[in-house]
């Protein structure tokens, strides 16, 4: 084999070794940034229900039966009668149909965007 030829062996041969060395730098540093977005939509729908509901309060008044010959107020089959008419009175009737009381309805959407920097930095 000529002299050449054995030369240019010896080189492609030593090539990899050589490739194989140790970085020739002492320090060096990375940065990294993560950037997330996260999208939450939520939807709430409520409906609450409730029982029949009939009360009543009030000052200076009472309640008579059917057979009262004076009739005052009549709320919803019930008669009241102002007890003393020289004196102030108040009458509270509250009253509700069982069913459907109360809906409420939630509509959001909740966006949270996060940001993470890296700095990695080593030396030999």
């Amino acid at each position: 084999m000529s002299t050449f030829k054995t030369l240019f062996l010896l080189l492609l041969i030593g090539s990899p070794v050589y490739a194989q060395s140790a970085p020739q730098f002492s320090t060096g540093s990375m940065t990294q940034t993560v950037t997330t977005t996260q999208t939450i939509e939520e939807v709430s729908n409520v409906e609450r229900f409730g029982a029949s509901v009939g009360t009543w309060s009030g000052d200076n008044v009472t309640t008579v039966d059917s057979t009262a010959a004076d009739i005052d107020i009549e709320v919803e089959g019930v008669s009241f009668q102002i007890i003393d008419d020289s004196k102030p009175w108040q009458l509270e009737v509250i009253s509700r149909e069982a069913g459907l009381i109360e809906t409420i309805d939630t509509e959001r959407t909740i966006t949270t965007d996060s940001v993470t920097n890296t700095l990695s930095v080593f030396s030999q």
